[in-house]
């Protein structure tokens, strides 16, 4: 018989695996710091001692939800298991404004549970562009006062995450830059080593030239060969530079909520967080 359950931290590991076999290439540190944001948010079906379905149901203050890692076991597809998991974790988001990046072909099937399409969000991939040295004061994001990033975040992001941007930013092999302009950051970004090359996420800057600047830094401390670069389409100057970088689109979601979209700095959000926590 098949039970609802809460993911321990070994299957979350296995969640994590799964997530790398379709293809997401997750972060190598990912997992200690999603738990740090909320411990309880795997969830999974197991029927017969095995793991069928996972799907991820993040929770962030008292009124908002991310969903994310929504799979099946190949061989336990079309049983019902994946529909299961979905309602658990929308029971367990109840009365938030969740979201979601969902692959864009399954819009429909999101509308069908109340979601509504907010933007596209791009995945742009490549070899890592060499850029020339940024001139811009750049500093560890760590060494900050932690209410530096938090006040950052909180332009682009519609609930606070102190706990998670602990972990987040001192990660192993995260490379985490802020730029620093009289006194005050302006924009911070990460570098994160992955299953394959390394994700640029999140990269907040107040224009163009300082995202630039940002990833010059990334890049160089972090030396990857290859990056890949979660931008939202609506803000064109991150597309524009991503293009200028040589960097390809690769994929693309569909950024959903279950109300209004809210309200952020889409002109200085240069990179989201991650597909998988928003």
């Amino acid at each position: 018989m098949a039970e609802i359950v809460a993911l321990t931290p070994h299957e979350a590991e296995a969640a994590i695996d799964w997530a790398a076999a379709e293809g997401w290439n997750p972060g190598l540190a990912d997992l200690p710091c999603f738990l740090a944001q909320d411990a309880g948010l795997f969830l999974g079906v197991r029927e017969g001692g095995r793991l069928r379905s996972v799907i991820a149901a993040t929770r962030y203050g008292a009124g908002f939800g991310f969903i994310g890692f929504y799979i099946a076991a190949p061989e336990a597809r079309g049983q019902g298991h994946g529909i299961a998991a979905w309602r658990a974790a929308m029971r367990r988001l109840e009365g938030r404004l969740v979201g979601l990046d969902g692959v864009v072909a399954q819009q429909a099937n999101y509308r069908r549970s109340g979601f509504e399409l907010a933007w596209n969000n791009i995945r742009f991939g490549g070899p890592a562009p060499v850029l020339p040295a940024p001139r811009a004061h750049l500093a560890p994001a760590a060494s900050l006062p932690p209410a530096a990033i938090e006040a950052l975040d909180s332009g682009v992001f519609p609930a606070p995450r102190p706990d998670f941007w602990r972990a987040w930013l001192s990660a192993p092999g995260h490379v985490a830059l802020a730029l620093v302009k009289d006194g005050a950051a302006t924009g911070f970004g990460v570098l994160r080593p992955c299953r394959h090359g390394s994700k640029i996420g999140p990269l907040v800057a107040a224009s163009g030239s300082d995202a630039e600047s940002l990833l010059a830094g990334l890049l160089e401390r972090g030396a990857p060969e290859e990056v890949f670069w979660d931008i939202p389409e609506p803000n064109r100057a991150a597309v524009a530079l991503a293009t200028r970088c040589g960097l390809k689109p690769v994929f693309e979601t569909a950024r959903m909520y279950t109300g209004p979209a809210p309200d952020v700095a889409m002109g200085r959000l240069f990179g989201v967080t991650s597909f998988e926590l928003g």
